[in-house]
Parts: C-alpha cells; structure tokens; sequence
C-alpha cells in the first residue's frame, strides 16, 4: 500500500506587512505493497494545488514499475479535501496508466469527493489511444488524386459562376462595384511602376550584354537593338510585368479573399443579396487588365533603354544609329502581341488569385497556404500560356 500524505510544515515567516502563503516543503510517501487485487495507493488529507507538484513528483515515481496488465487503485477514503488542479492532475495521470495498459480506479471517495471525480471524468473507463499506422504509399495516391478531383471541380465550378457573373453585369451594369476599380488600379498599377521599371531595366541591360560579345566577334554591334527590342516587346516585357504583380497584386488578391472566407465576411455578402464574385471579383480583373497592358508598355521602353545603355557603353553605338536600327527591328506587331499576352495575362492572374481565396479554409494557416498556392499556380499558368502563344504565332507566321 502507497500512502501519500501532505503535511503542512511552516517555516518561521519575517515579520511583514504583506500575506504571503506558507508552501508544506515535506510530503511522506510509503512504497507500495502488491496484493492479488493488485496495488493500492492510498491518498491522504488536503490535497491542494500548492501540493500538487510534489504528490504528482513522488506518485509518478513510485508507479513508473506498473507493467501492462497490472492494476492499481486510488484509495481516496483519507482524503479530507481536494480541488480541481489537483483532481485533474490525477485524472491524467490516469489517462497516462491506461495508455500502458495499466487498469487504474478511484476507490472509497467520500460523496464530495466522488462528485468532483466524476466532474473530471475520473469514473469513466479511459479509452486507450491507438496507436497511428503510417499512411501507404497507396492511400497517399488515392488521396492525392481524390483532392486533384475536387480542386479541379472548385475551381471549374468557380470559372462557370465568373461567366455567369459577367453576363449578368453585362445585363445590367448598374449593378457593378464600379467604385473599386480605381482604387485597385491605383494599387496594383501606380504602386507597383517602380519596380516594374526596375525589372525591366536590368532584363534588358542583362541580355544586351549577354549578347554583345557574340555579336563583337562578328563586328555587328548595331544588331544588339534588335536583339533587345524584340525580346522584350514581345517576350520578357510581357512576362515580367506579370510576374511582377503575381506576386504583389496575385497574393494580395488571394490573402485579401481568404481573410473574408475565412472571418466569414463573404457569408455576409451572400446574405444581404451581393455577388460575391460580381462585388469582389469582376472589379479586381477589370482593373487588372487595363493596368497589366500599360505597365507592360513602360516596361518595354525602359527594357530598350537598358539595351540602349549597354549599347553605348561597351559596343560604340550613338544614341541616333541605336534608335534608328530598333524602329526597323521593330513591327507594330511586335508590341501589339506583348500587349494581347498581357490583357490574357491579367485575367489569368485575377481568377487563379481570387479562386484560391474563395477556396480558403482553416484560418489564418489556411489563408497563407491558399496564397502561397496561388502565386504557384499563377507562375505555372503564365509560362504555360505564353508558350501557347509562342507556339500559335510561330504556327501562323505572326
């Protein structure tokens, strides 16, 4: 038989204006002795929280040699009081003997104290925790695929209701949140210009001298405008501006919606008659596709000036001979076809962002994976789609 008993042994106090608690510093504790019923662990006295440490300290030492299939009771007769830390401290000490296998019970309680153990569930057979088998490299294809499906069926479904969404506001345009696009505008386009310029700069310094030295050898310096005019009008000045606001304006897209699912501040415009996706939705692509293509323009301009500068710098070139070989480099094509991958560009950006918004569960954990999702899907959809449009104008000539 364990008996653990708290004794209240008080140390002499200084004299003080202050209260201060007197904390028993000994606590007896008597080894267990097995019988058939197994062992018994008998409480004793006014089991408080100031005690409950060095009860738990000394308990748990003392049942550390229980084996699966033993049994132990709490032997609670002797016990005058007890709270609620300390009742819950042993109901999971409890808990931790059933998850070895040990059968552990409260015995003799007094009425009061029978109450608080079973308001703490102490009464109840603990359920044993299973342990958890590691997934099959079948379960995690079967589950890969079976969310593949799902998202797949989200985000078509999410494409139809943007469709119906647009014909409606085609219907009656007075129904549009026409008040946000320009503040989005001013968001992702204004804010976003000096980094644009920036970007395109360096793109377009970067491949003027990645190719002024091939070019050298074969004393056509002057081919390096058309090197660079082409490359970025109807390449990298479009891709880059796009990749750009991916990652300002697509994340921004998808935490701002998210936040909403999320707070449940989308419910609330469903419930008072607004579309989401016509309110929330439309204005953002809208404001997308008339920002996507001028910043795209800009970017080709300051893309060439980097060209430009090299040009002048390491290859002799004037300022007149560089502008004058771009212009016949240089087709109205050329920069239109920049400017059709950019509108197709924005609208790609606003729908991958916004469909991952709408798509957000789980609070703010949740809203960083959507987004994080998002620019990874947005980047993957933007090389895919300007591969499109390489392979369809190389096919017809363009």
């Amino acid at each position: 038989m364990l008996m653990v008993r708290a004794h209240r042994t008080f140390s002499p106090m200084p004299r003080s204006d202050t209260k201060t608690v007197p904390i028993p510093d000994r606590l007896s504790v008597i080894d267990p002795i097995d019988d058939a019923a197994g062992s018994r662990l008998t409480l004793a006295g006014k089991l408080t929280f100031h005690e409950a440490r060095a009860i738990w300290d000394d308990v748990r030492r003392r049942i550390d040699t229980l084996q699966v299939n033993d049994k132990i009771a709490f032997d609670m007769q002797a016990v005058e009081a007890i709270d609620g830390g300390t009742m819950a401290l042993l109901v999971h000490l409890r808990s931790d003997l059933a998850a070895r296998g040990v059968r552990a019970d409260f015995v003799n309680a007094t009425h009061d104290v029978q109450e608080l153990i079973h308001l703490y569930r102490g009464d109840i057979k603990p359920v044993r925790r299973k342990r958890r088998k590691p997934e099959g490299t079948l379960a995690q294809l079967g589950r890969g695929t079976l969310e593949l499906v799902l998202e797949v069926k989200r985000v078509l479904g999410f494409f139809g209701d943007t469709v119906l969404a647009t014909l409606g506001l085609l219907r009656e345009p007075k129904t549009g949140n026409w008040k946000e696009v320009l503040p989005t505008i001013e968001r992702s386009g204004a804010d976003a210009i000096p980094i644009v310029i920036l970007i395109n700069f360096l793109v377009g310094f970067v491949m003027a001298f990645q190719g002024a030295n091939q070019l050298k050898q074969f004393g056509a310096n002057i081919f390096v405008a058309d090197l660079v005019g082409l490359s970025v009008t109807r390449e990298l000045g479009p891709l880059m501006t796009a990749i750009i606001l991916c990652g300002r304006s697509g994340a921004a897209f998808a935490a701002e919606l998210g936040s909403m699912k999320v707070s449940e501040e989308i419910d609330a415009l469903r419930t008072m008659g607004f579309g989401p996706i016509g309110y929330l939705v439309l204005p953002k692509a809208m404001a997308l596709m008339i920002v996507l293509p001028l910043l795209t323009l800009v970017g080709d301009f300051v893309g060439m000036l980097g060209g430009m500068l090299v040009g002048l710098t390491s290859l002799g070139l004037t300022v007149s001979g560089y502008v004058s070989e771009t212009q016949k480099a240089l087709s109205m094509w050329d920069v239109f076809s920049g400017l059709v991958k950019s509108v197709v560009f924005a609208l790609a950006i606003t729908l991958i962002a916004c469909q991952q918004g709408f798509a957000t569960t789980g609070g703010a954990e949740g809203v960083g994976r959507r987004t994080t999702s998002s620019v990874v899907s947005i980047l993957f959809t933007l090389i895919l789609i300007d591969a499109g449009f390489t392979a369809f104008f190389h096919e017809f000539h363009l």
